[in-house]
């Protein structure tokens, strides 16, 4: 099944020192790891939006929240348990966090 890591940040980013770095995660996900790709500032955001027929842009993101999605990896697992577990093993689910979401197939 694929699942989707939505990864999300706050404005303020504090690392931990003991955060793994990224190149651990990679190497321990392995295959499982479809794709992947850190995201531009929400500054670059556009959300559009049809109503009646006109099409709506406005700059930055969707909703203002206190967390916004920095990037993004696809992955490959038998089961939820399994995407869970490599969610949390993310480096940003030390500071921030990840959201799974499966997706249809």
């Amino acid at each position: 099944m694929k699942y989707m890591l939505l990864i999300c940040v706050g404005d303020e980013v504090d690392v931990p020192p003991d955060t793994p770095n990224i190149e651990q995660w990679l190497e321990k996900v392995g295959s499982r790891r479809l794709h992947g790709s850190e995201m531009r500032p929400i500054s670059d955001a556009t959300t559009v939006r049809t109503r009646g027929g006109d099409v709506l842009l406005s700059s930055g993101p969707f909703a203002e929240t206190a967390e916004h999605i920095a990037g993004y990896d696809l992955i490959e697992c038998a089961d939820l348990d399994e995407a869970t577990e490599i969610a949390a093993a993310h480096p940003v689910a030390h500071f921030g966090s990840v959201e799974v979401r499966p997706l249809h197939e």
